[in-house]
């Protein structure tokens, strides 16, 4: 079966476990508790989490230490194998100076925060051999809300998203970690007597709308601050707006800057004309379509250039079907490249559907224009 086709999280063999904490790394251990339970074939092969500075020592001692040692504990109650959950699996924020946080307070430790976390799970969702389970049941609530957004900008349908409930009197007491197969007595928040035996912890999944496919590729490759990935998912959303710029050898779409090879643009500018002028399709085996093709050529490279001798020579007789289909591969491949196959569909070349070998752009002809295009490296 082809990996693209599973979707279920227990078809992966690498499963992730993403969770926010704060000041309760109890998170960590009643989210694999409500996993384990709910469905033991979706226990995560990796445990990884995010949180502050004190946060971490906290995770450290109360989790990963001989004794407490939590995490073992949990393992051993449990009898999960396998799973791996070490000091390089915490991952600690930080500001713009590279210090830790300690915590988050400022708009300045928020946007870190964000973008901090975003990466995370674009990250791990980067794997096409992994699935994600990201818990929000920790930290700041801005901190699960950056992790909730962040997996439905990079989300797969073989990610998951949960919040993890337990009951009173042992939510948010320092002494509990999970319901222990034996009895164990704490003093719970409220300096009452409970026994760990009696809880119950629930895993509350949680839906979300994956907005992958509709980002630009250099998004979901990494590198962008969650405001920019933002900004971009909500132009995918908008109606599309094409500008081609001949001179610069570029096209914007949905506010993307596209490079494009001369050859390449030229052909898409044919589309892009034609849909302007009468809407009309192109018929793939025209020979006269090599006229208007090497006058936007000339446009691009000028009069002088060697590549529009050779493309001269090259279609001296016309322009054949092969020669339409390779460049049309080229320029949708192009597309995809840069926009994720779910935008690329808005602009790509599509074939004619009421009549064979005609081909067309599906824009609205008052989306397109020609114009030039700003360069947001310069």
């Amino acid at each position: 079966m082809r990996r693209d086709l599973l979707m279920e999280p227990e078809e992966f063999s690498r499963r992730v476990l993403l969770a926010v904490t704060g000041l309760s790394p109890q998170v960590v251990t009643e989210t694999l508790y409500g996993l384990a339970r709910q469905r033991r074939d979706r226990v995560p092969t990796e445990v990884h989490v995010i949180t502050t500075e004190e946060g971490a020592e906290r995770a450290r001692l109360a989790l990963l230490s001989r004794e407490p040692g939590w995490f073992r504990r949990l393992c051993e109650d449990l009898e999960l194998t396998g799973l791996r959950f070490g000091n390089d699996s915490i991952h600690v924020l930080r500001d713009a100076s590279g210090t830790p946080l300690a915590d988050i307070r400022t708009p300045e430790d928020n946007e870190r925060a964000a973008d901090f976390i975003t990466e995370k799970v674009r990250e791990f969702t980067a794997d096409p051999e992994s699935a994600l389970h990201v818990s929000i049941a920790g930290g700041r609530k801005t901190m699960g809300y950056y992790a909730g957004y962040a997996l439905s900008l990079f989300g797969r349908p073989q990610d998951r998203l949960s919040h993890v409930l337990v009951s009173e009197p042992f939510e948010s007491s320092w002494d509990f970690f999970y319901p222990t197969p034996y009895s164990r007595v704490i003093t719970t928040r409220n300096d009452k007597l409970a026994d760990t035996a009696d809880a119950s912890v629930t895993l509350a999944e949680i839906p979300f709308v994956s907005l992958r496919d509709g980002l630009p590729t250099r998004l979901v490759e990494g590198g962008a601050q969650l405001s920019e990935t933002v900004a971009a998912a909500r132009r995918a959303l908008e109606p599309p707006e094409l500008v081609i710029d001949l001179a610069g050898r570029c096209l914007e779409a949905s506010g993307e800057r596209l490079p494009m090879a001369p050859a390449d643009l030229a052909f898409y500018a044919l589309f892009a004309r034609k849909r302007q002028v009468s809407g009309h399709a192109l018929r793939r085996s025209d020979p006269e379509l090599s006229g208007p093709f090497l006058a936007e050529y000339q446009r691009i490279v000028g009069p002088m250039s060697g590549d529009l001798e050779r493309a001269e020579e090259a279609l001296q007789n016309g322009m054949d079907a092969d020669y339409f289909d390779q460049r049309k591969a080229r320029t949708n491949a192009t597309l995809r490249q840069h926009l994720g196959p779910q935008l690329a569909r808005l602009y790509a070349i599509h074939a004619d559907g009421k009549r064979d070998g005609r081909f067309s752009l599906r824009l609205e002809p008052e989306a397109i224009r020609f114009d030039a295009v700003q360069d947001p490296g310069k």
